[in-house]
């Protein structure tokens, strides 16, 4: 099958990868785009790997502002280098997390972040749920382990769905820019205001 640069031009703008591997990728997948889309993720993904215990002290804090001031995120993103720091595709990276976070109003960076007695208190609401709706006893444990996963992935920025591609989560789209930018980058943490809430942790 023959490769288009039309194909070229819409892997490279979905991945961030060079035309030469856009290319490559295509070529080995034999046009099939979603196959190369597929196999240039898991290269990023092995590539991203390799970079993770790199030390990365340079970055940004981004801030943005929703909603006519209702809703404030300040976030910070570390990368390797000053001058990556400065680039557009670092700047980019770090604007997205912050309308990420804006939207989806995650409490913790990461599953691990998320404190046991908070997950117990939930395991018990929806557990208490499950009775209510009537749901058979010996299927209640496996209906509350399926919504605390869907629980777990809304309070967890990494875990969550990526606003602008719900076949990517942040992580993925993490793990995507470490691999086109060519550094380790690390969301190091975040805070999200909105007019009028009141603290609950």
């Amino acid at each position: 099958m023959t490769v288009t640069t039309e194909q070229i031009k819409a892997l490279r703008e979905q991945t961030g990868v060079g035309i030469l591997d856009c290319r490559q990728a295509l070529e080995d997948a034999n046009g099939d785009y979603d196959l190369a889309l597929e196999n240039l993720r898991a290269k990023g993904l092995a590539t991203a790997a390799k970079r993770a215990d790199r030390e990365a002290s340079e970055g940004v804090v981004e801030l943005y502002s929703h909603g006519d001031g209702r809703v404030g995120v300040m976030v910070e993103v570390n990368c390797e280098t000053d001058f990556v720091a400065r680039s557009k595709e670092f700047r980019t990276f770090a604007h997205e997390i912050a309308l990420q976070i804006a939207a989806s109003s995650p409490r913790y960076l990461r599953t691990d972040d998320i404190p046991e007695d908070v997950l117990e208190l939930r395991r018990g609401v929806l557990r208490e749920q499950a009775l209510e709706e009537g749901k058979p006893e010996e299927i209640v444990d496996r209906i509350v382990d399926g919504r605390m996963e869907k629980y777990i992935q809304e309070l967890s920025l990494l875990n969550q769905e990526y606003i602008r591609d719900d076949n990517l989560t942040v992580e993925q789209l993490l793990l995507e820019n470490i691999a086109a930018i060519g550094e380790n980058i690390v969301i190091r943490r975040f805070e999200r205001w909105e007019l009028g809430e009141r603290n609950t942790n």
